[in-house]
């Protein structure tokens, strides 16, 4: 029998069609949050994008920093996973970061990283590399306009935390 995802009555319900593995149903949630982060996409739910990348990123053994590449109007131009590091800490350069940025020729980004102990509570290294950033992409009129950090345990906002 073939499985299928089919969009439920109410908006942001679903249904599936068949008896699924806890595989298949993870490869579909995958699915579906890769497209809630597909390019040309308004981002204008900031609870939506937090959960995709939550959704893309917390099973990760490692961090990954990635940058969600906006323009003007806050489309999406891509979702870049763009350093890896280990269980507890990646190296983020601020050059990489703004080269990404102007390849995509974005108007702003939202940073993004996960925590693999699941607590996504800031560390003093990770408000640190987030002024640099902001400090580094401002000097091309590039915005930051948040940064997430994702975990098994939940997600939290530097803008809504009043860190950004």
């Amino acid at each position: 029998m073939c499985k299928t995802l089919i969009t439920g009555e109410k908006p942001g319900t679903y249904r599936i069609t068949g008896a699924v593995t806890e595989a298949e149903l993870f490869e579909m949630v995958q699915l579906l949050a890769r497209s809630k982060l597909s390019k040309g996409r308004v981002l204008d739910k900031p609870e939506e994008v937090a959960l995709a990348l939550q959704t893309l990123l917390m099973d990760k053994p490692h961090e990954v920093f990635g940058l969600v590449l906006l323009d003007n109007a806050h489309r999406l131009l891509a979702f870049v996973e763009l350093f890896r590091g280990t269980i507890d800490a990646a190296s983020i350069y601020p050059r990489e970061v703004v080269k990404e940025a102007l390849e995509h020729n974005a108007a702003a980004v939202i940073l993004v990283h996960n925590h693999p102990s699941g607590n996504p509570e800031p560390s003093q290294a990770d408000q640190a590399i987030t002024k640099r950033l902001i400090q580094a992409l401002a000097t091309v009129d590039i915005r930051v306009l948040d940064h997430l950090i994702v975990g098994r345990d939940g997600w939290l906002s530097f803008t809504a935390q009043g860190l950004i």
